[in-house]
């Protein structure tokens, strides 16, 4: 049964809801979180199923020679951008942050001076 997104238009909070194809349109949907019956569909990203070894097959063509790539923050950004983008899943907001400086032509220590936070393990006790 397909998973359908949606967003309520009274408490702004998204949901997902699962019918058949043939409920989809005629069954009324409601929020999950306020029951309000004012909502719209949410359009999500199309993911195209492919194995891991195809995904960094695609890279490793886009990037044949590694070699001298840390001293090019632009292309270090652009390799990383892309293999986010291979790998289909969800990156956390730091990735885009790091990979926008690298772009930006900033420096790998310059993005860590600025990022102190930056790959610290939240789960540990202080």
């Amino acid at each position: 049964m397909p998973t359908y997104d949606f967003i309520c238009n009274h408490c702004e909070k998204r949901f997902d809801v699962f019918m058949t194809f043939s409920e989809y349109g005629k069954k009324p949907v409601h929020c999950v979180h306020c029951e309000s019956g004012n909502v719209r569909r949410r359009m999500t990203k199309v993911r195209i199923a492919r194995s891991e070894e195809s995904r960094m097959e695609s890279v490793a063509g886009d990037f044949s020679s590694f070699e001298g790539i840390e001293d090019d923050p632009k292309a270090l950004g652009q390799m990383m951008r892309k293999m986010g983008s291979e790998m289909g899943e969800d990156l956390p907001p730091e990735f885009d942050d790091v990979v926008d400086r690298l772009e930006a032509g900033q420096s790998p220590d310059e993005i860590e001076s600025a990022l102190p936070d930056l790959g610290a393990d939240s789960t540990s006790a202080e």
